[in-house]
């Protein structure tokens, strides 16, 4: 059996990031490959485990390798108040884009156009993967499966399709943009097959994704104020297609 530690360092320059307990639970759940996982305190965080995700806890029990902190400290750009850490395989593009262009679709896909902030992008991951949603996208630079960004949404990347597109590569469906100057989001019912797109939190909407929306919406605001914080915007206007779908199958 080969070491954890060399595993993880033959793994680490293509291998998704897991850094804390709650990343790791996540990806579990939803089905992620995890060939390594290390903690610096294995009695720790199987308790945890056991309080917080027992359906995952035997996955767990029978992954984490306890190192020493300066070990795990190494591994990670910046340790976890929980000492655990490991690494996942990463989605295919291909599987990825099978899962955006999926027609019909019955949730949206989230785009963030040229989004900036890391930290920003990855509570749009979480909010998008409660939802349900089909996936999120960002056009840019930015890299959706950033250490970070991974960080922020908590693991749940593996919990829908996320990845990075071209304005032209977006999935089918009708377009509807989120813009100051667009019409109140309250008086339209949102498709379950949309595309919702969100502009950079600094320069707002590109002129090539603008210029491809169908509608241009805006969220109600009180005057003088600037904005809204961008997972704020896509938490309120994914609530406003959630609400439009009904009250929930009972349980």
């Amino acid at each position: 059996m080969t070491d954890p530690l060399t595993r993880w360092r033959e793994l680490a320059g293509a291998a998704v990031l897991l850094d804390g307990f709650h990343a790791l639970k996540h990806a579990l759940r939803f089905g992620a490959e995890v060939p390594v996982a290390v903690t610096t305190d294995r009695r720790a965080a199987l308790a945890l485990a056991e309080e917080l995700a027992g359906d995952v806890r035997d996955a767990l029990d029978a992954l984490l390798t306890e190192v020493p902190g300066a070990v795990y400290a190494s591994l990670v750009p910046r340790p976890h108040p929980t000492g655990v850490a490991a690494l996942a395989v990463r989605p295919s593009r291909e599987a990825n884009l099978r899962a955006l262009g999926g027609i019909p679709r019955t949730a949206p896909v989230v785009v963030l156009d040229n989004p900036r902030n890391l930290g920003n992008a990855g509570a749009v991951i979480r909010l998008a993967a409660g939802f349900g949603v089909a996936g999120v996208v960002t056009t840019g630079t930015l890299d959706p499966w950033h250490p970070t960004v991974v960080r922020g949404g908590a693991g749940l990347h593996f919990a829908t399709a996320v990845e990075r597109l071209g304005v032209d590569e977006l999935p089918a469906g009708p377009l509807f943009a989120l813009d100051p100057e667009g019409e109140d989001i309250r008086g339209t019912k949102l498709p379950d097959d949309a595309v919702l797109a969100f502009g950079s939190e600094r320069t707002g909407l590109s002129a090539g994704l603008r210029a491809r929306a169908d509608h241009l919406l805006r969220l109600p605001m009180r005057p003088q104020v600037s904005s809204y914080n961008l997972a704020t915007s896509v938490a309120m206007t994914l609530y406003h297609w959630s609400a439009g779908q009904g009250a929930p199958p009972a349980r």
